[in-house]
């Protein structure tokens, strides 16, 4: 990774300020408070956001309730822009964030870009939710940090750096284990009480198989019953069965008893019915026989009614006549009346134009009165024939209604003296009738008599079909019982059954997990009395490894800042040793230009050793180093122009406000404060 630019909006000291990177060392020179340090900080909150801890107000410009930073960078070969913002509201907190990949921009979360930036770095992902100790170690730890971490407690400090190493996984590996085997211990106590009544079940299951044996062999017996009772019961129901056609043989004799008084009570009625119309026809005849009939008075007066008619029937065409003459009569007069009533106020005639005279109209109107005169006593002479017409054909009218009245009375006995003959046929055959009728109702009667004697034969077998009927009810119950037996054992041959299966799957199932309880246990063991004691060699030897790797780069890099007459090295715990004149000195006691001394070996050791074991990530060409001179002596500063150019990587920025450094490095940028405000010079 390389850094390539990053622009500063009111962070800290900065309001506005832009600031590139060249590749090789580079120096950040500036007085005391010039603003080197915000430079620093800027890049870690670009790359990672605020730590936990961390408050956004250290990082915002006083007074301002927005800011932000953006960088460049560069990461084989891909060109990153990361670009995050500020906000004050009741605290100040990150705002905006973005990336842009070779030119493709995205607006995504603070923890999405932080995870994001862990990737592109080639971070292990163990380090995606840890502070970024990591870039600390690797990159960028101010001077003063790193002399906390050689004052520490030795504890404090070995886990501090089994983390920074990535090797706090054995620790964690053993802690596991330590929980696993717990857990272990803890299943193994529950298949212990699962599997402690195993030889118990089998005891039983060998109990309950003779039980269900035993079982067996008594269902065969009751079954053997079950089928002597069901015959005895089919045996007793045929019987019953037999009986009771019997008793339905009575019963339909019984039926035939009474349809058959029923047909002869149909038939008595029917001959004294008979018998009563014999009567009323002999009574008809007789009547009839007495009356007096002749048979030419029809005649007679039929003939008197035609002569009537036609005489009537003259009337009334001579009644058409006078009719007819009477409407002649009639509209002459009226066609008088219309010529009177013209001719009187006619002054000129309509034909020749002419004057009428007087006489002339007179003349003509006396014609037509005396005209309607004649006509009116003609009218009278023929209103008094039509009158008489009138009176002769009402005469004739009754006359002909009671004639004919006659005739229909004298054809209607006429008509009964003829049904004489016919009354007497009807006599014979209901004679007839009744004689078959009292033949019937004799041979019914004897065969009523056959059937109640019948019935009487057949009503034994009403109190037989009882005892049958009792003897089959005792015989169900008994078969019923019988049944209750087999199916009762039967269930319990069922339920043995299932008992012993589900011993059985229970058996199984337990011996599967005493199997599981014997592996749990060879598990524990070779976990306890292996696995452990292989995982404390190989932390172990890893951390002998790390130690002397560490340790031996702790002294190349000292030896170049201090004089020969020191001996260093690290003990178990990665303290440092510093010996003089075989006197072991107290870090506490050392001069502050050795004791910067130490923190820097121990810096650059530490870097070199991380990237040595984690040789995949992308930060490797870049290290940081703040005011790593503090306390030097002038011997000492003019050895950090050899310990800068031992420091072989792509990208090396410090921060110092030594003067002379700038003879060591091949870039320098100078920064400095007025008025509150800091400015690249």
């Amino acid at each position: 990774m390389k850094i390539k630019k990053i622009t500063l909006n009111n962070i800290r000291s900065y309001k506005q300020q832009e600031i590139e990177f060249p590749e090789g060392s580079i120096l950040l020179s500036g007085d005391i408070g010039s603003g080197k340090t915000s430079i620093l900080l800027g890049i870690e909150f670009s790359l990672f956001g605020l730590q936990p801890g961390q408050r956004g107000s250290s990082l915002l410009r006083n007074g301002e309730d927005t800011g932000g930073v953006k960088i460049e960078i560069e990461v084989e070969g891909q060109e990153i822009i990361i670009e995050r913002t500020l906000k004050r509201g009741k605290t100040v907190s990150q705002d905006y964030c973005a990336i842009t990949i070779d030119g493709e921009k995205k607006e995504i979360s603070v923890t999405e870009l932080k995870n994001m930036v862990l990737r592109l770095l080639n971070y292990p992902k163990e380090f995606t939710k840890k502070q970024n100790i990591l870039y600390k170690f690797t990159v960028y730890t101010p001077q003063e940090e790193m002399k906390q971490i050689i004052l520490q407690e030795p504890e404090t400090r070995i886990n501090t750096l089994r983390h920074v190493f990535g090797i706090d996984k054995y620790k964690k590996i053993l802690e596991n284990i330590s929980i696993l085997t717990l857990k272990l211990r803890e299943e193994k106590r529950i298949k212990q009480g699962i599997t402690i009544n195993l030889e118990q079940d089998k005891l039983s299951i060998v109990s309950k198989e003779n039980d269900l044996e035993s079982k067996h062999y008594n269902l065969v017996s009751i079954e053997k019953e079950l089928f002597a009772k069901a015959e005895e019961r089919k045996k007793i129901q045929e019987e019953r069965g037999e009986i009771l056609k019997k008793i339905e043989e009575k019963n339909k004799f019984q039926q035939e008893v009474e349809k058959t008084n029923i047909i002869i009570a149909h038939k008595k009625e029917s001959f004294s019915g008979n018998f009563r119309i014999i009567e009323q026809i002999k009574n008809q005849i007789k009547e009839l026989e007495e009356l007096e009939f002749n048979e030419s008075q029809i005649f007679q007066l039929e003939r008197e009614t035609m002569s009537d008619k036609e005489e009537k029937a003259n009337l009334v065409q001579k009644s058409m006549e006078l009719n007819s003459q009477t409407a002649t009569f009639n509209s002459k007069n009226e066609e008088n009346i219309k010529l009177e009533k013209k001719i009187s106020n006619l002054e000129i005639c309509p034909t020749c134009l002419q004057n009428v005279e007087a006489i002339y109209r007179a003349n003509i109107l006396h014609k037509a009165r005396s005209e309607i005169t004649v006509n009116n006593k003609k009218l009278e002479i023929l209103e008094q024939e039509k009158n008489q017409i009138f009176e002769k054909m009402k005469i004739l009218d009754s006359e002909i209604f009671s004639k004919e009245r006659k005739i229909t009375d004298l054809k209607i006995l006429k008509m009964k003296f003829q049904e004489i003959k016919e009354k007497q046929i009807r006599l014979q055959e209901i004679n007839q009738t009744n004689n078959f009728l009292e033949k019937d109702i004799e041979l019914l009667n004897n065969h009523v008599e056959t059937l109640k004697n019948s019935v009487f034969e057949l009503g034994k077998f009403a109190n037989i079909f009882e005892l049958k009927e009792k003897e089959l009810t005792n015989s169900l119950s008994q078969e019923r019982i019988a049944e209750i037996k087999v199916a009762e054992l039967k269930k319990e041959i069922e339920v043995f059954s299932m008992q012993i299966q589900e011993l059985k799957e229970k058996i199984k199932k337990t011996e599967q997990v005493k199997m599981q309880l014997n592996y749990l246990t060879n598990l524990e063991e070779w976990i306890s009395k292996k696995f452990m004691s292989i995982i404390s060699v190989i932390e172990k030897n890893v951390m002998i490894k790390l130690k002397a790797e560490f340790s031996q780069l702790f002294e190349q890099w000292f030896d170049m800042l201090v004089p020969d007459s020191f001996n260093v090295e690290l003990n178990d715990d990665f303290t440092p040793i510093l010996e003089y004149q075989d006197y072991v000195i107290d870090y506490a006691y050392l001069s502050g230009g050795e004791r910067t001394a130490v923190a820097l070996a121990y810096r650059l050791s530490l870097n070199q050793v991380i990237n040595s074991l984690l040789s995949e990530i992308k930060t490797k060409d870049l290290v940081i180093l703040d005011e790593p001179t503090d306390g030097f002596s002038e011997q000492q500063l003019d050895k950090m122009r050899d310990i800068l150019q031992q420091i072989n990587i792509g990208q090396l920025i410090i921060v110092s406000h030594e003067q002379k450094i700038e003879n060591f490095v091949e870039n320098v940028i100078k920064f400095k404060k007025e008025n509150g405000v800091s400015r690249k010079e």
